[in-house]
């Protein structure tokens, strides 16, 4: 089995989708923490877009433990997060626009029609691998969603592919810290 956690509208093939937003393809409607309807050991891979970081950090690392306990041994997590670093960047050469940058650091997601939810944290790439670690992944690596979803129109979109400038391969760079980890207890 394979998880596809707080996917919103977007649909992976041959993954299990969770939210908690209930749309066509989810397969269960309820938060991505805590997963008491998965079994231990039962997850070959989790993949979670820009979700991590509606949890402080102190939830995020009860999070990644409870997505660990549901992964088997040489389980995969790929996770994408906003990157801070990378979206300071994007601040400082926008002129200190901080309307180019809001949407990422504080997000906000509808809850129902009249509540939203906000991030609860930034990440930059030695934090969250940091957080990795002491949740007790190992084997943490870059991981490209281009390479993995493709590059073409027609391919899988996230905000794991955000870039800066939009698309410009040649002269931009990702807003997004993507990580993979491996799962080597059990």
């Amino acid at each position: 089995m394979k998880l596809h956690l707080g996917c919103g509208q977007k649909y992976i093939k041959g993954f299990k989708h969770i939210d908690q937003i209930s749309y066509d393809h989810i397969d269960w409607v309820a938060p991505i923490y805590p997963l008491p309807f998965i079994e231990d050991n039962s997850v070959q891979e989790i993949y979670s877009s820009h979700a991590l970081e509606y949890f402080d950090f102190h939830q995020a690392y009860n999070v990644l433990r409870e997505w660990k306990r549901c992964l088997k041994k040489e389980g995969i997590l790929r996770l994408s997060v906003p990157d801070f670093d990378n979206l300071l960047k994007v601040y400082n050469e926008e002129q200190l626009n901080i309307d180019k940058i809001i949407g990422p650091l504080f997000g906000r997601w509808p809850i129902n029609e009249n509540e939203f939810t906000y991030h609860k944290t930034v990440f930059t790439k030695q934090k969250l691998i940091q957080l990795l670690k002491s949740s007790g992944f190992s084997e943490i690596g870059n991981w490209d969603p281009f390479e993995f979803f493709g590059r073409s129109d027609k391919s899988y979109d996230d905000y794991s592919k955000a870039y800066y400038p939009h698309m410009d391969f040649d002269n931009g760079f990702s807003i997004c810290v993507n990580l993979i980890a491996k799962n080597h207890d059990k």
